[in-house]
This record gives C-alpha cells, structure tokens and sequence, in this order.
C-alpha cells in the first residue's frame, strides 16, 4: 500500500526545496516526490498522514561515528588537550575496563541517539564491530560497520592481518539490505606501512569499503614528515621501529597503495595544495569532523578547497567522546560557520555534505541522502514551527542555521518509521539509560 507523507517543505537535496509538498512510498522504496495535490490525485487510495510545520528532508549521513565509544561521552574532557593521553585513557577503557555487552549497549545507546536526530545511516569504525553492527541491526539503523585494525610494530604484521581477516568473516553473518561491512587501518600512527599494504589489497580483493583517520593532527604530521614528536618517542618508549617516509601523509598513502581503494578518510586537517590534488585524482572520499577537530584542538580541514576541487565530502560527528553530540545537523552549521573562515560556504553545500556527500561516502549514492523516484525511503520529518526558527524564508537556511537535531520528530529507514513520537520503536531505552549509567560508574572507578 502507498504511503504519503505531505508537509511545508520537501528539501530532495538532489533538487530545489518544494512548499507544499509530498513524497510517496511504497515498501523500501520512494514511488514519488512532487506536490501534495499532485500525489494525492495520482494515489487516491494511498494512506495520507499531514505533517504540520515540518519539512520533510532526506536521512542523514554520518560519514564517521564510533558508537562503540558513546559511553566515554564526558569521560576524557581532562585529557583533551594531551592527545597521546586522550588515545591512551580511551584505549585502556575500552580494553581492560569495557566488556562485550558494555560496548553492545554503548553503541545501541549512540544508534539511539542517532535516530532521534534524524540520521539514517552510519559510517562507524568499531574495534569491536560485531558489537556495534549487532547494534545497528536491533535498532534498524542502515549502515556500514568498519572493522578497525591496530598495529605499528612491523615485527606483528601477519599476526595482526590474521586478526582483522577473522574478525571480518564473523561480522559476514551481520550482512543484510542495512547493514555492511568494511575495514578501517586506524591511522598511519597505529598501523605500520607493510601492515596498511596488506589491508588494502584486501579490501580491494574481497570489495570491502576502506576508511581510516588520515592527517588529523601536528603530531600524526611530524612523525611521518620527520620521524619526531610525541608519537615518535611512544614508539621509541615501545621499541618499536619506524621509518620516516619523509612526505605528507597523504603522499605517504598513496604510496602504500592505500588511495587506490578509493578509501573513504576522516579529518584531512594537516594538506596541502598537492595533497588536496592528490585526494581529487584518486577519488578519495572525505568524512568532514568540524566539532570533533575543534574540540581537540587539531585545527579546520579546508573545506572549501575540498568542494572546489570536486572531492566528495560528507559531515561525521567522530565519537562523542570527542563530540559530545551525534547530530549531524549541527555539525552542518558549525562546518558552513568555520569553513567562512576561509571562504563563503553556503546552507546548501553544508546540507548535500550531510546528504547526498555521505551517500557518496558510503556508496550509496542515489540510493540514500536524497528524495526522489526509485531511492531507498529514508528520510527525516523535521519540525520547523519553534520559536527559534521561525520566520522562515528559505527552508534549507532554516534547516541548517536554526535547527538541530531535536527538532527531528520522526526518523524513517527503509520505510519503517523507527522513531516517532518520541520514542524508538523496538528498543527499551530505559533499560538502556540504566545500562549506560553502570558503564560510567564502572568508568569512573
């Protein structure tokens, strides 16, 4: 039976925001976009549900998440300006302190969050990945989970290859219409050259989506320009050996064959203008981490030059150990805001990044971040009748400058509307809250 949701504003993202519109579906699938009266003349029969002073937008894209880490919001705030001391205090929590069914419910309770602010699908990198694509499944949140892969003593290399290899034929059984999976080597400072190589031959002989964190901070730069800084000496301190190859680390990925999967990268913050050249000849996707950048003090990626040079860019909130927030709405404003530091950067850019950027991100572009014929029916209703937003001339600047991700209502994947009303459907957050609290009492000790 068709379906047809009417409201103020439809904003397709693929083409200009509509008053009075509608979108028509059907099963997984979105049969029709166009005005209220037109789809409801061409669905006589359909079931019409009005929804007041909203907009109708597509599901957004978080193009990198660790919901894994949503309990640690809060947990590392002292550690934030030491970032060797914030990865160590992490590392161990989620090691020695955290237990399977600790990081289960830690990343249900992200997905949660997720889908109350009207984010339909994921990109999240996980060390235990089974947990958090078992997570994505229970809640009904699409995504690809990325299986994350440590080691930067070269001495370990086949070991560690091993390990990632048998994680990723257990998380093959998570595998549906919803949820994928890839592989993430964590950063060029955790994963030696020989170890990367292998990984990507492996992700480009089994097909698997690539991501990885790649030029985010001084430090990360200084160790593969230089060989010095403070991860230099914790890899002295481990004796472990390093050769410094002398290049930015985009160069330095691109040679360690890492670029030809056109992988997708989070932060790019420490490139140039070559780099930026580097990243667009091979297609490389970026995942835009604004607030988590900020908050650390790394610095802005150039957001600006990435859009001219036609990479394709999504927005992530990181992990809100590093956020505080998954709402991708607001990473949208503070990315427009902070990238007119540098150049103008418009509401509509901001909005296809957390759209149709992240769909791209993922693969998946024309079948998510938009509204149109034939794309998966994922999308968000998002109320546009608060005080802090109206009045409203152009829907999509109130979209991205007014609102949030508490002004979603409803959040929709593949056509079930997995919250609405204020409640997720088929979870019991409550138990979840109390889950949650117990992990940080745990924490805290």
């Amino acid at each position: 039976m068709v379906t047809i949701y009417a409201a103020n504003w439809i904003l397709p993202a693929a083409s200009p925001p509509m008053a009075d519109g509608a979108i028509a579906i059907e099963g997984f699938k979105i049969q029709s976009v166009g005005s209220r009266a037109a789809l409801i003349q061409k669905y006589p029969s359909a079931n019409l549900k009005t929804l007041e002073n909203c907009a109708i937008i597509p599901g957004l894209v978080n193009a990198h998440s660790h919901l894994e880490l949503t309990a640690m919001r809060g947990y590392l705030e002292k550690e934030e300006t030491d970032f060797l001391a914030w990865l160590r205090k992490l590392t161990l929590a989620r090691l020695e302190r955290m237990t399977p069914e600790d990081i289960h419910d830690s990343a249900l309770w992200g997905a949660c969050e997720a889908l109350r602010a009207g984010v339909t699908c994921v990109a999240d990198a996980s060390d235990v990945a089974i947990m958090s694509g078992r997570a994505l499944k229970e809640v009904g949140l699409r995504g690809t989970v990325f299986q994350e892969s440590f080691g930067p003593d070269p001495q370990l290399v086949s070991e560690n290859f091993e390990k990632l290899k048998t994680k990723i034929d257990e998380l093959r059984e998570l595998e549906s219409d919803l949820v994928r999976i890839g592989v993430s080597p964590h950063a060029p400072y955790t994963v030696c050259g020989d170890q990367l190589e292998l990984i990507a031959n492996y992700a480009q002989s089994e097909g698997l989506p690539l991501m990885m964190h790649a030029a985010e901070s001084a430090a990360e730069e200084s160790l593969i320009r230089e060989g010095c800084g403070m991860f230099a000496d914790n890899l002295a301190r481990r004796n472990i050996e390093w050769s410094t190859p002398g290049t930015s680390v985009i160069q330095y990925l691109r040679a360690r064959h890492v670029l030809e999967t056109q992988p997708l990268l989070a932060h790019c913050i420490r490139v140039d203008r070559n780099d930026v050249e580097i990243l667009a000849e091979t297609e490389t996707k970026i995942a835009h981490c604004p607030k988590s950048n900020a908050k650390l003090g790394h610095g802005r990626a150039p957001l600006s030059a990435f859009l001219e040079n036609g990479i394709n860019v999504g927005l992530g909130s990181d992990s809100v150990a590093s956020n505080n927030t998954c709402d991708i709405l607001e990473e949208a404003r503070f990315a427009a805001l902070l990238g007119r530091m540098d150049e103008p950067v418009r509401a509509d850019q901001v909005f296809s990044a957390a759209t149709m950027g992240g769909a791209r991100c993922l693969g998946l572009g024309g079948m998510i971040g938009q509204l149109s014929e034939g794309a998966a029916a994922d999308f968000t209703v998002l109320s546009l009748g608060g005080v802090h937003q109206l009045p409203i001339y152009d829907p999509t600047a109130a979209a991205i400058f007014s609102s949030s991700g508490r002004d979603v209502v409803m959040t929709v994947v593949a056509g079930k509307e997995v919250f609405k009303d204020g409640v997720i459907s088929d979870v019991d957050e409550e138990r979840l809250r109390a889950r949650v609290n117990e992990i940080r009492d745990k924490l805290k000790e």
